[in-house]
């Protein structure tokens, strides 16, 4: 039964596949839907057999591989951590699914489309349910295997193609730290076991070693070496680039990967291998920096991002760094709580901006709507529930989960830990004011879309609403109901079994009051000035941009990460890649090797080639020198 959660998305994607053959779109909607709809059922089965009643569970299916000293099982592990990540991965994709029904109706590829977004599903399935390393690196990279797939799924489109590659190849980078770090495990621990490497790992909690001429504690390096994987994954700041580009492929993809596959899985990472990590305060304290600093950064350019797919992209960025600071502070609980609301809400409003984008006809300048909330009720109300869900208004998901990740960072009684709190009210201030610019300029104000008249514009199908309503009721609930299971002081630790690991129990005090009530109040005061400022009085912005050109230019370009990249690497590895192409592969290898050799045997071809002349006589003269020679040679031996 367990087994069916995983390989129910596969067996879909496989038949999609096939189906898509013979132009049979409709049979891989039903097939592939159903497939998510029956594991999504089984997967809340497992959460209360095995969260809730607390029986863990591991299905051996096969010895997968055997070398010397090296075994790697394939099994499934079913603890507390993977089965809330099956609710969320089987949950969002079964909605993305259907949703996909009615946003990829007059795509001539459906069936294929469908296969992609359950193979994607079954992937992240594999990673969640690893029992070991190796096994989850399969999985990790089924992922980005996928996400290229889907999101160079208009391959016809170059900026698809070139935004599929890019992800795949900043993605990589990270999978090279990744897998570093197992081969770094496998060398210490001798297995790759999660269990017997968790077990192990106060023992070499001392251990030096040298890396690349420098001597570093063999745990901080480890841990080092597979956040690189993380960060990745999880786009933070430095390999955060591809995650924006991404918005390339179909809006549902965008609602997939961001909402509950692939850049989860860093921060699921980082949460499985809390036995590791808590053995590394210094990479701890990193990851709370690089994390509350990916959090400022993709929030400042949110506010001045036009794309509606990539304001929601960079605030996925954001809402990441915000769980990993939690992580960073070692309550890891709180991180994956924030996974767990981030992805009904996060789901939520990308595809609710697919409604908009399929109503505009594929517009995603959102400097080209306006005024349509009439015009669309429906979307407006629940993309109006994504975005309180978003910015943390109290008494919705977001607000129990971000203000614990606050809450936590501040008890951390570290220097870093109330850096990290700063930061993240902070940001919780910016993701309220770019999420109201995105609603108010999307739905109020004046029409500004000349291309289609207003009189056009149209709700989106009920398929594409049912998910909404199923989502926003995730995003209203969630936090609620499930607060005290995740972090309650009581309940939390019995909820998460050995699936997480606490070095030290997490501080059970509360912070002052004021610092309780001060981002709910930010972010509810931001309401009425965002409306002031983007709708009522427009030139407050306009006079704040004109005198503050280089700011806005700054966060315009994205922080000038691409251009940076595109001087220190791109520009760089052509040079080198062009110098060995013409001086190196052209000038030597080719001139001595293929181009010489053929050149040598044209030229003796050419001499030879005078030899025949059609007369006897000459053939003659030749065979007469010939055997003279071999008569020479034989009587000198």
């Amino acid at each position: 039964m367990y087994a069916l959660i995983v390989f129910l998305p596969l067996f879909g994607a496989l038949i999609a596949g096939f189906l898509s053959l013979y132009q049979r779109d409709r049979a891989a909607e039903v097939i592939t839907i159903s497939g998510l709809l029956l594991s999504f059922l089984l997967s809340l089965f497992a959460f209360a057999n095995v969260a809730i009643g607390g029986v863990p569970e591991t299905v051996n299916l096969a010895r997968w591989i055997s070398s010397g000293g090296f075994v790697a099982n394939w099994s499934l592990r079913f603890d507390t951590l993977t089965a809330v990540m099956l609710i969320v991965v089987t949950g969002v994709s079964s909605m993305v699914h259907i949703y996909s029904v009615g946003y990829m109706s007059h795509d001539g590829a459906r069936a294929r489309f469908m296969s992609y977004l359950s193979l994607f599903t079954f992937a992240m399935l594999m990673l969640v349910t690893a029992d070991n390393l190796v096994q989850m690196f399969f999985g990790w990279e089924g992922v980005g295997l996928c996400s290229y797939l889907l999101i160079g799924f208009w391959f016809k489109k170059e900026t698809a193609n070139n935004a599929a590659i890019k992800a795949f190849l900043v993605n990589r980078v990270g999978d090279f730290g990744l897998a570093l770090g197992v081969f770094l495990i496998f060398y210490y621990f001798g297995t790759v076991n999660f269990d017997v490497v968790f077990e192990q790992i106060p023992q070499i909690d001392k251990t030096s070693i040298n890396f690349l001429g420098v001597n570093f504690n063999a745990v901080d390096l480890i841990c080092l070496l597979l956040f690189i994987g993380a960060m990745g994954k999880s786009a933070q700041i430095f390999l955060h680039t591809w995650l924006p580009d991404a918005m390339e492929g179909p809006t549902p993809v965008s609602a997939l990967i961001h909402a509950a596959t692939m850049v989860t899985a860093g921060v699921f990472l980082v949460v499985r291998c809390s036995p590791i990590y808590e053995y590394s305060e210094l990479i701890l304290a990193f990851i709370t920096i690089i994390g509350m600093t990916t959090a400022i950064f993709a929030a400042s350019i949110a506010l001045v991002q036009d794309d509606i797919k990539k304001i929601i992209a960079y605030s996925t960025c954001s809402q990441l760094g915000y769980m990993f600071f939690a992580a960073g502070v070692g309550a890891y609980n709180v991180a994956m709580f924030h996974l767990f609301t981030h992805a009904f809400f996060k789901a939520l409003l990308f595809l609710g901006s697919g409604s908009v984008i399929h109503s505009f006809k594929d517009e995603q300048n959102i400097n080209l709507m306006g005024g349509v909330w009439k015009k669309l009720p429906v979307t407006y109300s629940l993309m109006i529930v994504g975005t309180l869900a978003l910015t943390g208004f109290p008494f919705l998901s977001g607000f129990y989960s971000k203000d614990a990740i606050i809450e936590f960072a501040y008890l951390s009684g570290s220097n870093v830990g109330y850096y990290a709190a700063s930061i993240g009210i902070l940001t919780a201030l910016l993701t309220s004011i770019y999420s109201w610019r995105l609603i108010f300029k999307t739905f109020h104000g004046t029409y500004e879309n000349k291309d289609i008249k207003i009189d056009e514009m149209h709700e989106s199908p009920l398929v594409m609403i049912v998910p909404l309503f199923i989502l926003a009721l995730g995003a209203i609930g969630s936090g609620y109901l499930f607060k005290e299971l995740f972090i309650g002081y009581n309940s939390s630790a019995n909820f998460w079994g050995n699936s997480i690991f606490f070095l030290e129990p997490l501080s059970q005090n509360h912070p002052p009051k004021w610092f309780i009530l001060l981002t709910p109040i930010l972010v509810v005061l931001t309401i009425p000035f965002s409306y002031i400022l983007f709708v009522k009085n427009k030139d407050l912005l306009i006079n704040f941009v004109s005198t503050n050109r280089p700011l806005y230019q700054f966060l315009k370009n994205k922080w000038y990460f691409d251009e940076l990249y595109d001087f220190l690497f791109v520009r760089f590895f052509k040079f080198i890649g062009k110098f060995f192409w013409k001086k190196i592969d052209g000038a030597v290898i080719d001139k001595f090797g293929p181009d010489g050799i053929s050149n040598v045997i044209k030229f003796l071809s050419n001499k030879a080639v005078k030899f025949q002349t059609g007369y006897v006589y000459q053939y003659a003269f030749v065979m007469l020198i010939g055997f003279s020679i071999l008569l020479t040679i034989l009587i000198v031996k």
